[in-house]
């Protein structure tokens, strides 16, 4: 189990730095499944933040035996700025992956290489009355990310984010749904946020969506098109190719080849 420690109230130092790559030492390693895991990362003193906004992502990057040159590929964060001396980064090691798959091989106490942050998206409070996801697989990771910061800043909690949020989150079997216990309980704990799962392969007595996200699953879950929405798409690119296709068809704006903020369709 990992447990988490708060930022102190006084003001915490940001490490990242988003010219240079930095070093990061692998503290904990925790096996989600034969293929998925939680990597903490410490941070130099207890006290750091990474300095993440959210919304943003971070550079991975590695010499791999086999490639001409250094690897590097972006991932974001599960864990938060309210939490100092670490980060997690929730991976899926995929056959052709260099990055995940070297993150395997990592042992408690090596070194990663780290740039950031990096990215076109920086949510703030309300930017939008109501934002529909939709996310295959290790995309959630944003997701989750945005969630959690629209929660933490709820009226009840001392903040001011009334912004409403459904989740598409699509998977092939039921043990692929990533994070499934604590999107439960977010579920639980806010009214205004609203989770529908879809499956390739479901199990008997499945009551959320079969197949492929459609776009009457859109239609349905998803807030329709509005200047005040945003829809967020994070997963595999042919998923994505696919949303793009979905989102225009529905009316939504089409999404572009490089995501914008201010884009009614997000690409992560």
């Amino acid at each position: 189990m990992i447990c988490r420690s708060i930022v102190p109230a006084s003001e915490p130092r940001k490490v990242l730095n988003p010219t240079e790559f930095q070093n990061f030492v692998l503290k904990e390693k925790n096996e989600i499944s034969h293929n998925v895991a939680i990597y903490r990362f410490a941070l130099p003193r207890p006290t750091d933040i990474l300095g993440l906004p959210i919304g943003q992502h971070i550079s991975l990057a590695a010499t791999i035996e086999g490639q001409p040159k250094e690897v590097v590929r972006s991932y974001t964060p599960i864990s938060s700025d309210n939490e100092a001396g670490y980060f997690d980064l929730l991976v899926k090691a995929y056959p052709q992956g260099n990055i995940s798959k070297y993150l395997t091989t990592l042992k408690i106490g090596d070194n990663m290489k780290v740039r950031g942050p990096k990215g076109a998206m920086v949510y703030t409070p309300n930017m939008c009355r109501h934002i529909g996801m939709i996310a295959g697989g290790t995309g959630i990771t944003p997701m989750l990310q945005i969630i959690k910061a629209i929660i933490r800043n709820r009226p009840r909690n001392g903040g001011n984010d009334t912004t409403q949020v459904d989740l598409i989150f699509a998977n092939v079997n039921p043990e692929d749904i990533l994070l499934k216990e604590e999107l439960e309980q977010l579920v639980k704990e806010d009214d205004g946020f609203r989770v529908y799962y879809v499956l390739n392969n479901p199990p008997e007595g499945w009551t959320g969506g079969v197949g492929f996200v459609t776009p009457d699953m859109i239609k349905e879950r998803l807030p329709a098109p509005a200047q005040d929405i945003k829809i967020m798409l994070c997963g595999p690119p042919p998923m994505i190719s696919a949303m793009k296709k979905a989102t225009e068809s529905l009316g939504y704006t089409k999404a572009r080849p490089v995501s914008k903020l201010e884009d009614q369709v997000f690409c992560f």
